[in-house]
């Protein structure tokens, strides 16, 4: 029989699970207010860890000892139990998003354009007042980097993405782990794999999924360390980046896209959008300050 704890932390795996399927907000976001961040991050550090100190130590012939070491430190109640509640979360939405997005494109993007963009929030809160001339050079830049990127058209042929683009999304997407205000499904979005990876959950492909785990696992090696670093070392800059990346992405979830992604112009029924627009940018707006307000209270 389930204990209390084990019933909390799969809800609470559930919550982070709906919010990571949804563009604007971040999983790590989500994790941070129902109180499991920090656990979890430790938990994904002791399986870095653990990978680092196996191969390091296979060719020494000691076994593994370190990587045994680190591994016994993993809250394995907790993994389990969140994991279940994110699984299920992204096994009801894989079915009900990916239909939602085809036949309602327009409406879909609105409420994603709206939660992306209320989404800046989250680093102007960190930031308060720029400091430097060069901080708004920075913001500029990053935004600008990424509307060109974001406005390439996605390569898809017939049999659709390359599995190779699929492992690199997934590596990039994993950062959202350790960096509250980053959406996995924004950048999947962004590269044009959000719905082709819902579908491919809901439909069990198991090589579409297998690349994806493994990008994954090679970004949560290897990004997530550096992203550590750069948080604790260049905090501010990154919080900088964020926002510009934010608000360049706004680009690639402008409603009235073409089959290439170039921008069009608003439709006749173009106010009718500003309310889904809306609505997603108040959901993001509550979630960001009840989170700002916890962590101060917590401070």
């Amino acid at each position: 029989m389930l204990s209390v704890t084990s019933v909390s932390n799969v809800a609470r795996g559930a919550a982070i699970g709906v919010v990571e399927t949804v563009p604007g907000v971040s999983g790590g976001t989500m994790a941070l207010i129902v109180g499991v961040y920090e656990r979890l991050i430790a938990v994904a550090g002791h399986l870095v860890a653990a990978v680092r100190a196996a191969v390091s130590d296979l060719p020494r012939g000691r076994g593994g000892v370190r990587a045994r070491t680190e591994l016994g430190r993993v809250d394995v109640p907790l993994v389990a139990a969140v994991g279940a509640g994110m699984v299920l979360a992204l096994a009801i939405a894989s079915q009900i998003l990916p239909d939602l997005i085809e036949g309602r494109p327009v409406g879909t993007r609105a409420v994603f354009f709206g939660m992306v963009a209320a989404s800046v929030l989250v680093p102007a809160l960190a930031l308060g007042r720029l400091r430097a001339v060069h901080e708004p050079l920075v913001v500029v830049a990053a935004a600008g980097a990424t509307w060109v990127l974001t406005g390439l058209p996605t390569p898809a042929g017939d049999g659709g993405p390359s599995l190779w683009l699929v492992g690199g999304a997934a590596a990039l997407a994993v950062c959202a782990l350790v960096l509250p205000g980053l959406s996995g499904s924004f950048l999947l979005l962004v590269l044009g794999l959000y719905e082709p990876t819902l579908r491919a959950v809901a439909s069990g492909d198991v090589a579409y999924l297998a690349v994806f785990a493994l990008g994954a696992a090679l970004g949560l090696g290897s990004f997530v360390s550096l992203l550590q670093w750069l948080l604790e070392r260049h905090h501010r800059t990154m919080m900088l980046v964020m926002a510009g990346v934010l608000l360049g992405a706004l680009r690639a979830l402008w409603p009235w896209q073409d089959a290439d992604r170039a921008m069009a112009a608003p439709d006749p029924g173009a106010a009718a959008m500003l309310v889904p627009m809306l609505l997603g940018a108040v959901f993001v707006v509550a979630v960001t300050l009840w989170q700002h307000r916890r962590t101060g209270l917590d401070g």
